[in-house]
Order: C-alpha cells, then structure tokens, then sequence
C-alpha cells in the first residue's frame, strides 16, 4: 500500500473510531441528560401518552386525565376543585412543565419510577398501556375547605398541621388559580394571563411566601424567656416598665390603647398583647439567645413538605433591631407553615415533627412502594415550658385576645397578631393566628393564617377579627373527622 493510500486509511480508521466514541458517548454517558433534556420532545409526548396517576386526599382522587385528541400529546392533566387544590398538587403542563407535587413525584406518576419496573414488565407481556402510580396525601378535605372558604376573597394562606406526626392536614393560598387552565398545548394564552397578574395567584403563600409574624412570634419570645431562665413563672411579675425605651435610642416602644402593661406578667403579657414587655424580654435575652432559639422552632433553614418552603428568618441585627424581631415586626420574616410548626410544636410538648403531605406512594396494582415514617425535627422546648406556654395560650383564647377561636367543650390555644408593614407602616396590616385545639389523644390540630390584604377597614383588621374565626373552622373540622 502507497503512503497516501494508508494515509487515507488511517485517516478514515480515526474518523470511524471517533464516531464510534461518540456514539457510545451519547448513548452511555449523556443518556440520562438527553432523556431529560427541555428539549427533547419525545419526553413530552411519552409522558402524555397515557393517563397520569393521581393525586389522592381522603381515599379519592383530586386530580385526573383527559383525552385532547391531538397527535403529540394523547392526554391532558385535569383537576377537580383545583383552585382549592393547587398549593398542594401544583400544575402539569404539555408546554410549560410542572411544580410541587406533580413535579417532585413525576417519575412515580407517570410509571416511570424504578420501583414500578415490574408492574412495567407485566404491562408489556400483557399488551396493557404503562400506568402511572399515585401520591396519597396526607392532606384532610374537610380542613383544606373550611381554610379555602375561610380565605375567600381575601389574599392570605393557612397551613395545619398535626401536632403529633407533622403530617399536613391544610395548605390553602388565595387567591389561587386552576390548574386545568394551563395543562394543555393551547394554553398560553391563560398561562400569560395568570403570570401577568399582578394578585399572585400562582404564588403559594402557604410556603413561598413570608411575613412579619407581629405578635404571634410572641410565643418564641415567651419561650424564650423561660428555656434562658430569664422568668421562670408565667404568673410573676416581669421587670418590664412603661414607657420602655428601644436600646441605644430615645425611641419609646408603645403598645396599643390604653392596655396595662407595667411590669406584668408573661401570661397577662401574652393576653393583652403587650408589645414592651416582650420587646425588653428580646433585649434582655440579646440576639444570639433569640436567634438560637428561633432556629430550634425551624427559622434560617429550608422546610422540604416534600415541596420546599423558603426559609423564615430571624436576623442577626443591632440592639434596637433585635427588640422589634422580639415581637415580630424589624426583618423578622415567616411563612405560615413556620407559624404553624410553633403552634404544634408547644402543642405536642415541646417536640417538634418534620412536617410533610405525601404519606404513601402506590403502584397501579394498588401495592404500596413507599411509605413516609413521622420523624422528630427538633425539641425546641422542654416539655415543662411547652406547658407552661400552653396555659398562657389557653388564656389568650379564653379570656383575651383570641376569644372568636372558643370551640365549646374543647381547650384551644393561639396568639393573634396584627403585623405592620410598608414605608412608616403605610399598607393595611397582616391579620395573623396561630392556635392549637387538644382532644383525648394530645393535639390533633395546630394551625396559622395569615390575611396579607382584604377590603377591612384598617382600623377593624387585627388577628382576633379576621383570622381567628378562619382557624376555628379548620380545628373544628379536624376534630370531626378524629371522632
């Protein structure tokens, strides 16, 4: 063979083996990546090629499948009560993919989930379709309606949980959006509309959304307070003098009216809402102790449901700074579910539940391939001071500023909270509450609503007034369905 003849060869050896690598490169090294790639349309029109698996909360399904009769995408996701719904299932698009639930457990819903190779096998030898699996929640309807109701035309959001589990019982967001109106291939127009809405309806304020806690952080303060041995008696006097002075200003911390609040103690604190006596607790204690222990109740860290919520913070801030976090109002930041997770956390005693809403994922064949155990998050509190906060919060309800929560024959515990915000406190304050309700068998419910805006007179808008009979709906409703 001549020299450019076996050069050619060489040349066209290299050229084959490169292909070769490349090939193999693609199918073994980058198969995953190419297979879930936005671009590969194949993905789309399989995972739409056969009803979805389903959604379920009490035994029944709140989501579905619908036939679109097009070529590419065979079937459309569909939502029964999906305004009510959508901060728990999220949405499933044909064009603009999906979120929460519906994206996080994908691989189960459509049957593509490694667990279901079998039922997968069987399918094929039997000539059947591939079949989704499904997501049980451990949402409770009841709840999620009276909180959806609840809210009604006001924008706000309410999470309950189960004290003794963590399990999700509500996760409610208004105002909201239906699911159904961007899952198929010709809903851009809808899809445009809702992200050009200037409400949010698509921001779930359950969890993505945080708010100054105003006076419902109280609670941690008062814990606070007694896990540092700053008070040790919730009936004691407090060293706490009014007019109360922020430090390292000449700027006077008021509380609201003409409320007595002179050096009173932590449950008469607690009843009346008496922003001097917890804003000097947060002084006394300082920062790092505050933050410590606001840390121990779930702010400054992620909370997988398994949706992610955005972390609630408590700053690290100067003096003065540290005071108005102490009562909920400075940069101090929450989520409803961070609310609720205080409540149940001194409902249970101090111990505090991971909380979650997927409790099983099933096969088609109805086996069950997965099931969440409770686990303990944190122990926050002793259970001595989870007792002692119980007791002041009862009292608020009883005989302060939460008596619209009352549930006869029931012992309810909560905070009310009225949050300031805007430039020098200019918007309409946030309504916020967080409660608990005790049965036989501990605290079955724990709850937070927050109303971020309605059409209230800024004078009537306080926690007590709009958020309290919300609460109470949802506890009541929790309560029916233990019996």
């Amino acid at each position: 063979m001549n020299k450019p003849v076996r050069r050619i060869a060489i040349f066209c050896g290299l050229l084959v083996l490169a292909l070769m690598v490349r090939d193999n490169w693609l199918q073994f090294v980058q198969a995953d990546e190419l297979k879930t790639s936005k671009w590969n349309h194949r993905v789309d029109i399989a995972r739409y090629s056969q009803p979805r698996g389903n959604i379920i909360v009490d035994g029944q399904a709140i989501t579905g499948s619908q036939e679109t009769g097009g070529i590419d995408y065979k079937y459309k996701r569909t939502y029964n009560n999906g305004p009510m719904w959508a901060p728990v299932t999220g949405y499933s698009s044909q064009v603009f993919g999906s979120n929460q639930i519906e994206k996080l457990e994908d691989k189960v819903l459509t049957g593509d989930d490694d667990r279901l190779f079998f039922n997968r096998t069987i399918d094929m030898i039997t000539g059947k379709g591939k079949k989704g699996g499904d997501v049980i929640t451990t949402l409770n309807g009841k709840a999620q309606e009276a909180a959806f109701k609840g809210l009604g035309d006001k924008k706000g959001a309410v999470a309950a949980l189960d004290p003794r589990t963590g399990k999700i019982l509500a996760l409610a967001s208004t105002p909201s959006y239906d699911p159904s109106s961007i899952a198929g291939a010709l809903d851009s127009k809808a899809w445009t509309t809702l992200n050009n809405d200037k409400a949010q309806p698509m921001l779930n304020r359950a969890l993505k959304q945080t708010y100054p806690p105003g006076s419902t952080f109280k609670v941690v303060t008062a814990a606070a307070a007694l896990e540092n041995g700053l008070y040790k008696d919730v009936d004691s006097k407090t060293d706490s003098p009014v007019p109360w002075v922020l430090p390292d200003t000449r700027i006077e911390l008021k509380n609201e009216g003409s409320i007595q609040c002179k050096d009173v103690s932590l449950r008469e604190a607690l009843r009346i809402s008496c922003n001097s006596v917890f804003g000097k607790v947060s002084a006394d204690l300082g920062n790092k102790k505050m933050t410590e222990q606001a840390n121990k109740f779930g702010f400054n860290k992620p909370v997988d449901t398994p949706v992610r919520a955005v972390p609630s913070v408590y700053p690290k801030d100067n003096r003065p700074q540290n005071a108005m976090a102490g009562i909920g109002q400075a940069s101090n930041r929450a989520t409803p579910l961070q609310m609720a997770m205080i409540a149940a956390a001194v409902a249970n005693n101090g111990k505090l539940m991971e909380p979650y809403m997927v409790d099983k994922l099933r096969a088609p064949n109805l086996n069950v391939i997965e099931t969440h155990q409770p686990k303990q998050l944190e122990q926050p509190i002793s259970a001595e001071t989870a007792q002692k906060l119980q007791s002041i919060m009862e009292t608020v309800v009883e005989q302060g500023t939460g008596t619209s929560a009352q549930i006869k024959g029931v012992k309810v515990g909560g905070k009310t909270g009225t949050a300031q915000h805007g430039v020098d406190n200019s918007g309409n304050p946030y309504a916020w509450f967080i409660s608990y309700a005790k049965s036989g068998d501990g605290s079955p419910v724990a709850v937070a609503v927050v109303i971020e805006g309605s059409d209230t007179d800024r004078d009537d808008i306080a926690g007590g007034r709009l958020a309290a009979p919300i609460a109470k709906s949802v506890m009541e409703a929790v309560l029916k369905t233990e019996k």
